[in-house]
């Protein structure tokens, strides 16, 4: 199953249209997309019956790119590790991690799959990224029962202002990946179910104009999906709607001699095998972080 949020309603992609899941089901599931992980298992059951009857397709997705909006727009919590790529790990001159390093990018941040995002620096770097949608409530799941709990999968950009990331006597992960719109997520999500081998994807992206920035597997990932899960709930639950930014494979801006970085007039191209794409215009505004010691 394939799930989209279209102009704020939540639907489910048939063929090359789509069906409005309130409509469909006269009312039972509201609208919103983040309310369908209220009741994930009965909301499959539905979805999947209208999938299997062929519903009829209200429009063609084709001709919607602009309303497109994040699938999952209104986490509870949403989780980003670090350095998850041996081949990231090497470019950013650290050693091979024996625990995920784990932050949070700030839900505020989440964007749609074209959305515009404003560069409020010139120090702006791209992470293409395997993003996991937490389905029902996991609280010390283990690795073997973690695919059970997943609603889907999409494809996320962990946009990081490398300056503010790095300023301070500590690291501001959090706070350097969360300025608006630093999250694009979509186009769509993808049950697990849909995918042959849902641990092995290519992963990617690249500027509009042709240059191939980041090209990698998920099964390259040191904490595997279900091992991100097992640990993670050990400590503490992933609620339904969670969402797990998984890691980035090599080949972002700031470790290269000399850096590079996201400008205005760039168009980001992420993809995730299977899933789809997400095509982010980079744009430049005039901003008080400007005159806050972060201007790259």
């Amino acid at each position: 199953m394939r799930l989209a949020n279209v102009g704020g309603r939540v639907t489910v992609v048939v063929g090359d249209g789509y069906v409005d899941v309130e409509r469909a089901s006269s009312g039972r599931f509201s609208r919103d997309p983040q309310a369908v992980f209220g009741d994930w298992p009965g909301f499959r059951l539905w979805a999947d019956s209208v999938v299997e009857g062929s519903a009829v397709q209200e429009t063609s997705l084709g001709v919607l790119a602009a309303d497109l909006d994040a699938p999952v727009p209104a986490p509870r919590q949403v989780f980003a590790i670090a350095l998850n790529y041996a081949d990231h790990v090497r470019e950013a001159a650290y050693s091979v991690p024996e625990s995920p390093g784990v932050f949070t990018k700030f839900p505020s941040c989440l964007a749609g799959p074209n959305a515009a995002v404003v560069l409020p620096t010139g120090t702006v770097d791209w992470e293409a990224e395997l993003v996991v949608v937490i389905g029902e409530r996991c609280e010390k799941v283990s690795e073997a029962a973690a695919w059970s709990r997943v609603a889907g999968l999409m494809v996320g950009q962990d946009l990081s202002e490398r300056r503010l990331q790095m300023a301070g006597p500590a690291p501001q992960f959090s706070l350097g990946k969360s300025f608006p719109g630093f999250g694009p997520t979509g186009p769509v999500l993808v049950t697990p179910d849909e995918f042959d081998h849902p641990n092995d994807l290519e992963i990617g992206c690249r500027l509009e104009a042709g240059e191939i920035l980041q090209k990698s597997r998920t099964s390259n990932l040191i904490f595997s999906v279900p091992e991100l899960i097992a640990r993670l709930s050990a400590v503490c639950p992933l609620l339904p709607g969670d969402l797990i930014f998984t890691g980035t494979p090599a080949g972002v801006g700031g470790t290269r001699v000399p850096p590079k970085f996201l400008t205005a007039g760039d168009v980001l191209v992420s993809w995730v095998e299977g899933i789809g794409t997400l095509r982010n215009p980079m744009v430049a505004v005039d901003n008080p972080f400007s005159r806050a010691g972060v201007q790259g």
